[in-house]
């Protein structure tokens, strides 16, 4: 193994023989696998914003949302929620560790979102005005907009759908939407994207009027997309941003014609919250990581069909929707986190939106505090070292093992591999040609929401100051993957011409 290694650091220019034999070598031995990173082909690209994130309109506007674990009664089918006050966006923590994510996109929508009615007024109306169920201030909206500059992360947005919105045969007016674009150019945002709603195949909870169908969908749907290229033809047009398999959301592709990327949610299972609940031993299965790529295939054969050649968005994700599983907030889902955005990287999805930035159990901050969660720490790596050219690892998911690699960010001709070991039980060896920096995640019990890197538990400094990310120097050669462990290598000589 290693001498076969040797000989495709040598001959790197004529090795493309020598390279196919390393790797059926490699694979029949699933504990140990040879890597050239020098050779890796570029198979794709992601947007610079790839890795984005969600804040809720009810975050915004203050409301129910997702209650959390710890809270009494949090258990109970019938207390699913707990109220919030409206987000404070000028927090300085919370701005600071958001910036260090950016460039990302900011997605303020969600199925409150649909029904919300936004007055140009300071002050909300006591009573949302009727056919709608929340009202969102301009001095609300002006803080989302600060937020939004400040951290380097353009708007990305749905609109009121609710009985409020419809003229007397039910059909959509645009007016509530005209004034939520004019406000935000006078207060100097930018909207990047719209979906015209917020999972319209979840009519029951979706805020449309009883019995909306995809036909209802689709004449309303002509009329968003009339309105926003005559009032805001800069910015893209998503759709339809639907949550289910195939053959409920086909209608809906199919209904949101003229798109300028298909977009879609996708969450594995619902939480225990909302009662069925996956078992913590699921959670590094392979069966549990595979469901993304099973709903993208469903999401891609729609586009072929009815967008063909458009990009792909996954605008809501997380580990299960109705806010998280208890361990969401935990180091055990960091291996659910990772390995579905180098999944999605690898089969070119163009941007992946987690839900959320800070509210509920699946968020990447603690919602009271602003203090990082595990899947922070893996996101904040993943922005620091993954850069937007996919390379191909050229090692096919093993069972155990998922190895990924991107043009290393910052460094010409570098590359950056993400390999996670899921498997409790077994470590297992890569043999790296050149040498290399491990940044290295683990935790004391999966459960645990405290995460090391390198053997170091990583904390803020002073308070609000992110400490230095530094990865520890290896030799060529091979390097153990500890059971149960992330980690990114950096191989910055690797030479790569893709990556310069």
């Amino acid at each position: 193994m290693h001498e076969l290694s040797w000989n495709i650091r040598r001959h790197r220019g004529r090795t493309a023989i020598l390279w196919s034999l390393a790797l059926t070598c490699a694979h029949a031995s699933a504990a140990e696998i040879s890597l050239a990173p020098t050779n890796m082909p570029r198979i794709g690209s992601v947007d610079e914003r790839f890795q984005s994130y969600n804040v809720e309109m009810v975050e915004v506007t203050g409301g129910p949302f997702w209650k959390p674990y710890g809270m009494p009664a949090s258990d109970s089918h019938r207390e699913l929620f707990s109220q919030r006050k409206p987000k404070d966006l000028g927090n300085v923590r919370l701005r600071s560790l958001a910036a260090a994510l950016s460039p990302a996109f900011m997605r303020v929508s969600g199925t409150w979102a649909n029904a919300t009615y936004f007055t140009e007024s300071d002050d909300a109306p006591t009573t949302p005005p009727a056919g709608f169920k929340t009202v969102l201030t301009k001095h609300e909206w002006q803080g989302v907009i600060d937020f939004s500059r400040a951290v380097d992360a353009p708007i990305v947005t749905s609109f009121a759908v609710s009985a409020g919105t419809r003229d007397a045969a039910g059909v959509w007016m645009p007016e509530q939407a005209r004034e939520l674009l004019a406000a935000t150019r006078s207060m100097g945002g930018r909207i990047a994207a719209v979906e015209f709603m917020n999972e319209p195949d979840s009519v029951a909870i979706a805020g449309a009027p009883e019995r909306y169908d995809a036909a209802a969908y689709a004449r309303d749907f002509a009329v968003f997309s009339r309105f926003m290229k005559q009032e805001a033809p800069e910015v893209m047009i998503l759709g339809p941003g639907t949550s289910g398999g195939s053959s409920d959301a086909a209608p809906f592709v199919a209904a949101a014609s003229g798109v300028d990327a298909v977009s879609y949610h996708y969450y594995g299972a619902v939480s225990a919250r909302c009662g069925r609940q996956e078992t913590p031993e699921a959670a590094l299965s392979e069966a549990w990581l595979s469901r993304t790529d099973e709903r993208l295939a469903s999401y891609r054969t729609l586009r072929d069909r009815f967008a063909p050649g458009k990009p792909i968005w996954l605008t809501e994700t997380a580990e299960t929707a109705c806010g998280g599983n208890p361990w969401s907030a935990t180091f055990l889902d960091t291996f659910r986190y990772l390995d579905q955005l180098g999944r999605l990287a690898k089969a070119g999805v163009q941007v992946v939106m987690h839900n959320t930035l800070a509210a509920s159990d699946y968020g990447l901050l603690d919602e009271q505090s602003f203090l990082p969660r595990p899947n922070y720490w893996a996101a904040l790596l993943w922005r620091r070292l993954m850069g937007t050219t996919v390379l191909d690892s050229g090692v096919p998911i093993e069972i155990g093992l998922h190895v990924y690699a991107h043009c290393q960010r910052g460094s010409a001709g570098g590359v950056t591999l993400l390999a996670i070991n899921n498997d409790r039980n077994h470590a297992r060896t890569l043999t790296l040609p050149d040498a290399s920096d491990r940044y290295t995640l683990d935790a004391v019990a999966l459960q645990d929401e405290a995460v090391r890197m390198n053997g170091r538990t990583l904390s803020l400094e002073n308070g609000n100051r992110l400490p230095r990310l530094t990865g520890v120097k290896m030799a060529a050669g091979p390097m153990t993957l500890a059971p149960a462990t992330i980690t990114f290598l950096t191989i910055p000589e690797a030479g790569n011409r893709a990556c310069r």
